[in-house]
């Protein structure tokens, strides 16, 4: 049978898989949280780091990068980063003098505190279209997939792709 009305139309589309939205939603919330962290001069990758050593003080860099489960030379070259934003320190370790503890800053605490504003307001927006309990039960639920898959708690995987820089 010929169609004689607008053949471009199509049938409406099946509803998007939970994989593709989860992909999908993930990819925009790391874009703004990323633009939302530009004014401080931050990363989402620096901000990390700095909530992680805030709950693990005196880190080395070795132990930082496992944990993180990067390239340990990539992570010099983002210590040092933020070394000259003055929030971190490299001090000797008490326990084995050829590593440095990290350790962050005075400053490095007042801007946590500004990135613990964005990440709320961040939260807020990209969920604003669910109720508190709805947004407890899909972080129960993601936290279940998270653990099944053997994501490690509270580490992004984006470390895990950051690449060695290359020599010349």
């Amino acid at each position: 049978m010929k169609c004689k009305t607008n053949c471009m139309q199509s049938a409406p589309s099946p509803r998007s898989s939970a994989p593709f939205l989860v992909s999908q939603v993930g990819a925009h919330a790391a874009k703004r949280f990323g633009e939302s962290l530009a004014p401080l001069r931050l990363s989402p990758a620096h901000a990390g780091i700095l909530r992680m050593l805030s709950h693990s003080s005196g880190l080395s860099q070795r132990e930082l990068a496992t944990r993180l489960g990067m390239h340990a030379s990539r992570l010099v070259a983002i210590i040092d980063e933020m070394e000259s934003l003055g929030l971190i320190v490299r001090e000797g370790s008490t326990d084995d003098r050829r590593t440095n503890a990290l350790r962050l800053t005075e400053k490095a605490g007042r801007v946590l505190a500004d990135i613990g504003k964005i990440a709320r307001e961040h939260g807020d927006a990209l969920l604003a279209s669910l109720s508190e309990a709805e947004r407890d039960t899909l972080a129960q639920l993601l936290q279940r997939v998270a653990d099944q898959q053997g994501l490690p708690r509270n580490v992004h995987p984006g470390y895990s792709s950051m690449r060695a820089p290359s020599t010349p």
